[in-house]
């Protein structure tokens, strides 16, 4: 909306180049050019750009903006007319996955807006619920009628068929009727509503040699009519066909009923505007060292981040552009705070505790340093009142528009175990999940026990109702070559991928369906003026 005009006897010719941005090296790459709209200042671009999407991956994008000259396919050759910066989850975590940024980059000119909308290509997510009977089927067994069931093939690209799905047997019937079954579009057709779906019809017999009763074939495009006369199916026998002059066919296959069943995923969640609410919890136990020492976890360094501050950042870049007001929680546990030199297992970092939020994460790393200044590190190590101070507010919205992640960083040498796995168990029903960051060379044994991924947690004989714990230890993410940038990616990505699942599964069991997504953007109708 609003480019700059670059043509001097018309309006600019405008095309949008993307980039995307490799993590090591930061260097940009071109990743695909819409085409060229003549002749205005707000065009509507029609080439969509196909990327992955990983939830737990920052993936930065560039988008520039050009008044094309000529054919030339160099860029040079044409007029710059600005830039965009974004990631793509803030595209996605926009209301309605709807970004609207300002075009900077020409000094001292304004350069207009661009709106960049994101939608999930959603074909392969779904399933469908299907019901069959047949009539009159050919009567196979000696002694009393046939035992029938069907079994399904899909077809490939080679032309040959894979089976997807067999049915139930009923059995001594000719006009069996069989029960509903689901099964993933993905698995029937490979998502293409046009190819062959082939169904045989089989006789069962106990010793596995099972009579072919006879076969038909049909398409998910043909089966999505539903109960129809067109999906009435003859049973063909080919060998009976070739023989018998007579042969009609070898009874009926009926389709019932038809269901779509769209599978929702975590980003139909994030377009309706659940918003994800990032708490931090930094470990302030003695365990850590002098923060004045550079031997200590918590030492100051003024050229680099400490391991603190790199899992801060890592996890923290990400999550919040899934959060609207970028306002985080920020706490501390196991310091003594002044003035009185009293112990706290949750005080705000910022030094306030009604208001303990910092703004973005550039305002949590703020707080963390101030903080470091202002405490003395002491113990225990209890992780308990934090874990329960984020589950007060998760307890307070359990109707699916928000959803808490709390980061715990932490030495790792825990005190209340038996009050953490307490409150573990009882968080679980609740919309939250916890990060646990263990920084510093200590056995981790207690942490990997939180995490509940090869033992369900439990406490007093109660398991966690979901998994909502995912532990990593950061040592295992430290570049011997110093290349912090993308070890933190890969550290981000460990304890960030397993957020999506737990957050859908809370959602299923709590049966919440995500809001509709607010309606589309339209551009304005510009009104013609008709002279009378």
């Amino acid at each position: 909306r609003n480019l700059l005009d670059r043509d001097t006897f018309s309006k600019s010719d405008p095309i949008c180049v993307l980039y995307t941005q490799a993590i090591g090296n930061k260097e940009w790459r071109e990743f695909g050019r819409t085409e060229v709209i003549d002749n205005t200042l707000n065009p509507d671009f029609v080439r969509k750009f196909i990327m992955d999407y990983f939830f737990e991956e920052r993936e930065n994008l560039r988008f520039d903006f050009y008044d094309v000259d000529s054919k030339s396919p160099n860029l040079s050759k044409h007029d710059f007319l600005g830039q965009m910066f974004c990631t793509l989850g803030e595209i996605v975590g926009s209301q309605g996955s709807r970004l609207e940024k300002s075009i900077v980059g020409i000094p001292g000119k304004k350069c207009g807006t661009v709106i960049v909308t994101a939608e999930e290509l959603g074909c392969c997510r779904d399933s469908v619920l299907m019901q069959f009977c047949a009539n009159k089927l050919d009567k196979k067994d000696f002694f009393g009628k046939s035992d029938p069931f069907l079994v399904f093939h899909r077809s490939n690209e080679d032309g040959s068929f894979t089976i997807c799905h067999k049915t139930e047997v009923v059995k001594n019937t000719l006009n069996p009727v069989w029960q509903a079954f689901k099964i993933s579009v993905r698995a029937l057709c490979n998502g293409d509503y046009d190819r062959t779906i082939k169904v045989e019809v089989y006789d069962w017999d106990r010793d596995g040699s099972h009579d072919f009763i006879g076969e038909f074939t049909t398409s998910y495009r043909e089966l999505s009519r539903g109960q129809s006369q067109f999906n009435v199916y003859e049973v063909i026998n080919p060998k009976k066909k070739g023989k018998k002059k007579k042969y009609i066919n070898s009874g009926t296959v009926t389709l019932l009923s038809f269901l779509i069943e769209t599978e929702v995923s975590f980003l139909d969640y994030i377009k309706g505007g659940t918003q994800i609410n990032f708490t931090v919890a930094i470990d302030f136990t003695a365990s850590n060292g002098n923060p004045s020492q550079p031997t200590s976890l918590h030492y100051m360094n003024p050229y680099q981040l400490n391991a603190y501050g790199m899992a801060l950042r890592a996890v923290g870049e990400i999550i919040q552009d899934y959060d609207s007001d970028k306002m985080f929680p920020a706490l501390g546990f196991g310091a003594r705070l002044p003035p009185d030199g009293r112990v706290s297992h949750e005080f705000a970092l910022n030094g306030n505790p009604q208001n303990p939020y910092c703004h973005g994460i550039d305002g949590v790393m703020e707080a963390y340093y101030r903080s470091l200044k202002s405490v003395q590190l002491y113990g225990p190590t209890n992780f308990a009142p934090v874990i329960n101070h984020v589950a007060r507010y998760a307890a307070s919205v359990k109707d699916g528009s928000q959803y808490f992640v709390l980061l715990i960083v932490t030495d790792g040498v825990i005190s209340d175990m038996a009050q953490t796995k307490e409150s573990i168990v009882n968080a679980s029903k609740l919309p939250m999940s916890i990060i646990i960051v263990g920084v510093g060379p200590a056995e981790f044994d207690a942490m990997e026990e939180l995490d509940g991924d090869v033992v369900r947690i439990s406490s007093r004989g109660r398991f966690a109702e979901r998994d909502i714990v995912q532990f990593v230890p950061f040592r295992d993410y430290i570049d011997r070559s110093g290349n912090h940038v993308l070890s933190m990616a890969r550290l981000a990505k460990d304890v960030l991928a397993e957020i999506p699942e737990q957050f859908l599964s809370y959602m299923r069991v709590r049966g919440i369906k995500p809001s509709p997504a607010p309606p589309p953007y339209t551009p304005p109708v510009h009104v013609l003026q008709t002279q009378i």
